[in-house]
C-alpha cells in the first residue's frame, strides 16, 4: 500500500521569514514582496539560500513595471509615460497647455497651443451716443475702439466691428477707416486722387424723411501686429463732401417716440489667433 505525506498535499503558508523559526519542506513565506518555498527543512538560513528555499513568486520593481505606482505619481493631473528605461512621471504642467508627443523615441511634454487656436477674445461696446463734424480728408474718431495686448510676436489678431451712423440723407457718401494705432490698415488700393478706405456708404434718403437716415455698417479683417505691446483697433470716419453731421448710436433727428428713431449699439471684438 501506497504511503502518503498528508503535510505535502498543500502548501503551509508561515508569514513573513524569521531568521529564529524552523521551516520545513513545503513551508511557504514572504520576504522582500516575494514568495519562497522550503524545500529542505532548516532554520536560520535565509531565503536566498537556493539550498533550502525556492522562488515561487517575484515582486516587481515599484515605479517601472505598474506594480505600485503611487512612488512615481505623486500629484493630482500627473500623467504616466514610459521612457527608454522604464516608466516615469510628467507632472501636471501649466494651465493652458496641451500635451505634445515628439513621435518615436521622444517623451511627450507640456506646450503652448498653435495652430489656429484663439488664445484670447476682448470685447468692447459702446451703446452711448456721440456726433462729430464731417471731414473729407481728416479721419474722425466714432469712439468705437477696443484694445488687446497679444501673448506672442507671432499671433494674429481677428478684428470683427458693428457700427451704427445717424446721418442727413444728403450726406450720400461716408466712409470707414480701420486704424491699428495711429496707423491706417486695410485700405483698397491707391487709384490716382481716388478716396481710399476700408468701408462705405453711399445711397440717398429723400423728401422729409431723411433725417431718420442711420446704417449699420460691419467689418472683418485679420491683422498680424507682430508685437507682444497693447495695441489699439479703432474705427474713423469721413465722408465726401466734409459738411453735416454724424452721429454713432442714433439717427440724425433722434425722434422721442416709441416706434420711431431708436438707440443702437456699436462693438468691436477682437480675437487672438495663435500661429
Amino acid at each position: 500500500m501506497a504511503t502518503v505525506n498528508l503535510g505535502a498535499i498543500k502548501f503551509n503558508w508561515k508569514g513573513a521569514y524569521n531568521n529564529s523559526t524552523a521551516y520545513v519542506v513545503d513551508d511557504v513565506v514572504s520576504s522582500g514582496g516575494s514568495s519562497y518555498v522550503c524545500i529542505l527543512a532548516s532554520q536560520g538560513n535565509a531565503v536566498s539560500n537556493g539550498t533550502y528555499w525556492n522562488i515561487m513568486s517575484s515582486a516587481g520593481t515599484n515605479g517601472t513595471n505598474g506594480t505600485d505606482l503611487t512612488s512615481t505619481l505623486t500629484t493630482q493631473g500627473d500623467i504616466l509615460y514610459r521612457d527608454g528605461s522604464g516608466l516615469q512621471r510628467l507632472g501636471y504642467g501649466t494651465s493652458g497647455k496641451v500635451l505634445t508627443t515628439k513621435g518615436s523615441g521622444q517623451n511627450p511634454t507640456w506646450e503652448t497651443a498653435s495652430g489656429g487656436k484663439i488664445l484670447q477674445v476682448v470685447q468692447s461696446v459702446k451703446s452711448d451716443t456721440a456726433s462729430w463734424g464731417a471731414s473729407a480728408t481728416t479721419r474722425v474718431a466714432t469712439g468705437l475702439s477696443a484694445s488687446i495686448t497679444p501673448s506672442a510676436t507671432t499671433s494674429k489678431i481677428l478684428i470683427q466691428y458693428m457700427v451704427n451712423i445717424g446721418y442727413l440723407g444728403s450726406n450720400s457718401q461716408w466712409y470707414l477707416h480701420l486704424f491699428k494705432d495711429s496707423t491706417e490698415i486695410n485700405n483698397g488700393d491707391a487709384s490716382s486722387s481716388r478716396k481710399q478706405a476700408h468701408n462705405m456708404w453711399g445711397g440717398s434718403f429723400n423728401g422729409n424723411l431723411e433725417e431718420y437716415m442711420s446704417h449699420t455698417m460691419n467689418g472683418v479683417f485679420l491683422d498680424s501686429p507682430s508685437t507682444t505691446s497693447s495695441t489699439t483697433y479703432s474705427i474713423k470716419h469721413t465722408d465726401a463732401t466734409g459738411t453735416g453731421t454724424y452721429y454713432i448710436n442714433r439717427s440724425h433727428r433722434d425722434n422721442n417716440a416709441s416706434g420711431y428713431d431708436p438707440r443702437f449699439v456699436s462693438n468691436m471684438v477682437l480675437m487672438e489667433v495663435g500661429a
